[in-house]
């Protein structure tokens, strides 16, 4: 064959595959054969075609053998449907005027040829240019939006920045988690990305390219050169593929933008490649035949053996993407064998002459890379859309395709014919077990086994005589007769010590001389319910009336023996059923048929509807020897266990779409490439070609600039805020010395008398609300210690909780106070130190007891004093010391003598502790968990209090990082923080009323509301849903399951096209299945809440929500 004869052959075969393209996207017709016979019938005309595949209540005639049996060479047609899996349901186009219909459709059809005539694009090209456009159009609308949003750059390069060699993620620039999961997968075949990396454009199309397809693929080709070193050497976590997109995007003009299938995305990519890829075989190889290692790649050859109407065939077919039905089938290898033989299959390979047609598929030749598309998608005639299949299919990690392979075909059949006659018994007794396990005649039936039993109990059963009326009122009498009504019986304790001692006492089952007496006074009363006169004798028990010993014992012996004869018989049927279900399982377990295995490599996986979703990908690193999660950006390890889940289906509305094996006896498509000389593995950027190491090197080198600016950026606050606190101190401390000197009103304490400043924490924490010595306004203070000096002399001989009651303090320093009041006798007798001693300890035995104290959730003594948060979480005794000390040191203490003396005292005890003996940092940083604690609090309690409200969008954030720093806290003890299901329950309930407030915005149409609706899901919900998934417990799953089932609800609802548009373009933001926190809204700002207001306020809305229906969702 000529060169003209060959380019000539694969063009017809391509616009052939085009006008199959476009016969099924116009009637929705899946099924390949019944396309190629409308062709055949129309002589290739479209609208003749259309008008024979919708014709009202037609039949499907029967195929030619001379149209589409006959043998034809298909060696270099990629496209070729492997067999006829799908329904051939033809969708009914005809309305009240067909022929109006018809010639709109033939309209269609010749413009759309003749903009395949004039520009050389298909109908399926220009489907994937409108998922580029859609993806292109989104990314540049994501840089106009706020760094609020989930799928923005956090500003921060450091969190950016890619840790030692972990694999680089994708971002989505925009509905392209399709684009990431694929070029992953591909990524991390390593042959193919060594094909890719040293991928050079021939010389003779460097200047000019000279068609299309050159100038379509050759930058794209170096774009995604640019791509893979990128995730090969990059020091970012995550890289960008726009230009790769942009690329994509410009080889096509269409100003259409909605999404396509993926799996058409994939097709078209590897076509691509191939194409590049044959340019540069064509000029390697002169002379030769050129070999394009994509098709040694990822294409391979089967064998068609079939028989129509007796007459045998065979025909040798190329294939790609091998695609396999789900539907009705429960794993992997069902899929194949239904996609393998089609028909009859004993007259494929009888000696006898059959009526009967069939066909048989036979592998010649596997591809290293073998690619199954897994088809989940099937449009409902009836609604008018496709709809996703969510069954459950189970596919190995270890793939033998020996019973697939032509050599093997005679042993495979004879197998075939064995499992088949293995199922006719299987199904034989699955019945005879049926017929067991559900006996009966009626509606409802049972197992024999039980009924039996139950007969048997019946028949041993004795009666017992008892009028159903006494069972249910004792106190009416026999005959239908009723007297007079004694006094209900007493409902609860405190009426049965009402009564008179003879009514309350005596035996509960004998009766009472005053109830005998009231029973003889009775009179009668009609009631026509007792007069029904039910027959005195009726057993209270289902039970034989008459039966005699010798009969229960026959009746006994039978029900018996047929019993255990059941139970012998199930027992005997249902080993049978294993021992068969076993064979069929090991029938292609000997060696001989385990010679071809394929390892599982990747798997695609799609969350979501047929109209919107979101992709990601499982793949298999056999370095680490672990699954690995490529969800865009974020690249983690993951497991066989959570592959499993989000794949097989049948789980939420997540499974897989496309399986990737790789041959596991061709290590060279995994292995690491080795340095020629040196014999080492190349590594990161070892592995690039140089001009790719200089395009590495220049990115890396402008990320490293980013990381310098920003941490000079932060330098530099740093030092004007540290310049701020430094002058702000200077003026604090002028302050003070200025006012002394005018001011001639008595200090509590001087400054000479003061110790040295090191003696004490420059300053207290601020949870202590102590305020320093050094008062601005000194003129408050002095006021504040003359009335303190006042009460307590006006109160001296009275309790110390009086003077508290009178005095508004802190309740750290009530403590106090009232445990220096209750040493004052010790304080006359022995002194201000026994006195400090005594004090200091009852006020630890104080704060102790509250530590163990089992408390409702309104009273929290955690919130009252820091020293119950340090016991409850066990803080080293030296804390505990110091920062008890650290109270009784308080200044404020110095009102009156004693309590200045035992300040005094409190002072000089911590003068005393060494640096060593105290670990200044561990002192702060409990300190420190303790402030963090009282925020989280306060977060908490404003969250809570908007959510009682109703003001479920202000409260959302403090609930969110309520939950998250609450989350943080509870990792270092379970006492660190408030209940977590608590605070997720209410975090769960407001993304889910904040949902249906969307939604029912969304419903209402109205523009105005249509738009708030939606701000409210993008700029709240969807960037919280993350946060949902992140820790994978069950009740935030499924509060996203019912946020997003709420949404895709929409998809089969008839609605205003801008509507269908917004719909469309949010979907796919709510169905990301990332877990990724990419960026966020900044905390909110936290209100001033002194201790005694927080701890009234945390009282009073925990005393409201504390015992809410948190079991519920």
């Amino acid at each position: 064959m000529t060169v003209e004869q060959n380019v000539l052959q694969q063009h017809s075969q391509k616009h052939q595959q085009t006008l199959l393209n476009q016969l099924r996207e116009v009637t929705g017709t899946t099924d390949i054969q019944l396309l190629q016979q409308a062709l055949q019938v129309s002589n290739g005309d479209l609208a003749e075609a259309v008008a024979f595949l919708t014709e009202k209540n037609a039949k499907v005639p029967q195929q030619d053998e001379t149209t589409y049996y006959q043998t034809s060479q298909v060696a270099s047609d990629r496209y070729i449907s492997v067999g006829s899996q799908a329904d051939t349901n033809v969708i009914d186009l005809t309305g009240d005027d067909k022929d109006d219909l018809q010639r709109a459709i033939a309209l269609s059809l010749e413009e759309s040829n003749r903009a395949f005539r004039e520009t050389g694009i298909t109908d399926e090209e220009q489907a994937i240019s409108r998922v580029l456009e859609a993806s292109i159009a989104e990314n540049k609308a994501s840089l106009k939006r706020t760094h609020t949003e989930v799928w923005s750059d956090s500003p921060n390069p450091h969190d950016r920045k890619r840790k030692d060699n972990c694999p680089v993620g994708l971002k989505n620039v925009g509905n392209t988690c399709w684009f990431s999961a694929v070029i992953q997968s591909l990524f991390n075949l390593l042959e193919f990305q060594r094909l890719v990396l040293n991928y050079s454009p021939p010389a003779r199309v460097l200047d000019l390219p000279r068609n299309q397809k050159e100038h379509r693929n050759l930058p794209f080709m170096q774009e995604l050169r640019n791509l893979f070193s990128l995730m090969v050497g990059s020091k970012r976590k995550y890289v960008d593929p726009s230009r790769a997109v942009e690329i994509l995007k410009d080889a096509f003009k269409s100003s259409e933008s909605q999404q396509q299938d993926v799996s058409e995305f994939t097709h078209k990519l590897l076509d691509w490649l191939e194409d590049a890829f044959q340019m540069k075989a064509e000029e390697d190889s002169v002379g030769e035949k050129p070999k394009n290692p994509m098709v040694e790649l990822f294409y391979g050859r089967f064998l068609a053996v079939g028989v129509l109407e007796g007459k045998k065939f065979e025909n040798t077919e190329m294939f790609g993407q091998y695609p396999l039905q789900v539907n009705g089938f429960k794993d992997l290898h069902e899929c194949l064998e239904a996609a393998m033989v089609e028909g009859e299959i004993e007259s494929l390979h009888s000696a006898e002459n059959s009526a009967r047609s069939g066909q048989e598929h036979w592998f010649t030749e596997l591809p290293p890379v073998l690619t199954f598309e897994l088809s989940r998608f099937e449009f409902n005639q009836a609604l008018g859309r496709p709809e996703k299949i969510h069954n459950k299919l189970e596919f190995p990690s270890m793939l033998y395709m020996d019973r697939y392979m032509d050599r093997n075909r005679e042993i495979t059949r004879i197998k075939r014919e064995e499992i088949r006659r293995l199922k006719e018994h299987l199904t034989l007794l699955q019945q005879r077990l049926e017929r067991y396990l559900s006996y009966g005649s009626g509606p409802k039936r049972f197992p024999l086994a039980d009924v039996l039993q139950y007969a048997m109990e019946f028949a041993s059963s004795k009666p017992v005589c008892t009028s159903p009326v006494e069972d249910i009122d004792t106190s009416a009498p026999p005959g239908g007769t009723t007297g007079q009504q004694l006094p209900p019986p007493p409902s609860s304790t405190s009426e049965l010590d009402s009564l008179p001692p003879q009514e309350s006492s005596g035996s509960a089952s004998a009766p009472t001389a005053a109830a005998t007496a009231a029973q003889q006074q009775r009179v009668a009363v009609h009631k026509p319910f007792t007069q029904s006169r039910l027959p005195p004798d009726l057993p209270m028990h289902p039970a034989p009336r008459h039966i005699t010993e010798e009969e229960l014992r026959v009746l006994e012996g039978c029900l018996h023996r047929w019993r255990s004869e059941v139970e012998n018989d199930t027992r005997d049927l249902q080993g049978s059923i294993t021992r068969i279900h076993r064979t069929i399982e090991l029938m292609y377990s000997d060696k001989s048929m385990m010679q071809v295995p394929y390892r599982l490599h990747a798997v695609l996986v799609h969350e979501g509807q047929a109209n919107a979703g979101h992709y990601w990908a499982y793949i298999y690193d056999p370095h680490q020897r672990c699954w690995m999660k490529c969800n865009d950006i974020s690249v983690t390890k993951s497991s066989w266990e959570e592959l499993v889940r989000d794949s097989f289906g049948g789980y939420r509305n997540a499974s897989a779409y496309c399986l990737m094996y790789i041959n596991d006896k061709k290590p060279f498509l995994i292995e690491e490439e080795f340095d020629k000389e040196t014999g080492q593995i190349l590594s990161g950027m070892d592995k690039l070609p140089p001009d790719l190491k200089q395009y590495v090197k220049e990115d890396n080198e402008q990320f490293d600039k980013e990381i310098e600016e920003w941490d000079a950026m932060q330098a530099r606050k740093a030092q004007q805020e540290k310049l701020a606190l430094a002058a702000a101190a200077a003026a604090a401390s002028a302050a003070p010395s200025s006012t002394s000197t005018s001011s001639s009103s008595p200090q509590p304490m001087s400054i000479a008398s003061s110790p040295p400043d090191n003696t004490v924490p420059q300053q207290d924490p601020e949870y202590l609300e102590q305020p320093s010595p050094t008062n601005d306004f000194k003129h408050l203070q002095e006021d504040t210690e003359r009335a303190i000096s006042r009460a307590a002399a006006e109160q001296e001989e009275r309790n110390p909780e009086v003077l508290l009651n009178a005095i508004m303090m802190t309740p750290n320093m009530q403590g106090i106070i009232m445990a220096i009041g209750k040493s004052s006798s010790i304080y006359e007798k022995n002194g201000p130190e026994a006195a400090f001693f005594k004090a200091i300890k009852l006020e630890y035995a104080r704060l102790v007891r509250f530590a163990q104290e089992d408390t409702p959730p309104e009273m929290d003594y955690r919130l009252h004093h820091v020293i119950v948060y340090f016991i409850q979480n066990e803080a080293p005794k030296k804390i505990l010391e110091r920062t008890l000390l650290t109270q009784f040191a308080d200044r404020n203490l110095a009102f009156d003598e004693r309590c200045k003396s035992i300040m005094q005292v409190a002072r000089a005890k911590l003068d005393l502790i060494k640096p060593e003996e105290v670990n200044m940092d561990e002192y702060e940083m409990w300190h420190q968990d303790y402030r963090n604690f009282r925020e989280t609090t306060v977060l908490m309690v404003t969250g809570l209090e908007l959510f009682q409200k109703s003001n479920y969008v202000e409260a959302l954030m403090y609930l969110i990082y309520s939950y998250q720093y609450n989350r943080e806290l509870l990792l270092k003890g379970p006492y660190r923080g408030h209940d977590e299901e608590f605070l997720g329950y209410h975090r769960r309930e407001c993304l889910l009323k904040l949902n249906e407030q969307a939604a029912a915005m969304f419903e209402s149409a109205e523009e105005p509301e249509v738009t708030t609706g939606l701000g409210i899901m993008n700029e709240l919900v969807v960037p919280c849903i993350p946060l949902l998934l992140a820790y994978d417990t069950e009740k935030d799953l499924l509060a996203v399951e019912d946020m997003r089932n709420r949404w895709c609800s929409y998809l089969g609802q008839e609605m205003e096209p801008n509507l269908q548009e917004k719909l469309t373009d949010f979907l796919p933001k709510l169905l990301d299945c990332s877990t990724e926190i990419k960026s966020f809204h900044d905390p909110p700002k936290l209100p001033s809440y002194s201790t005694l207001e927080l701890c009234e306020r945390f009282g009073r809305i925990m005393a409201a929500l504390g015992r809410g229906p948190t079991e519920g969702r």
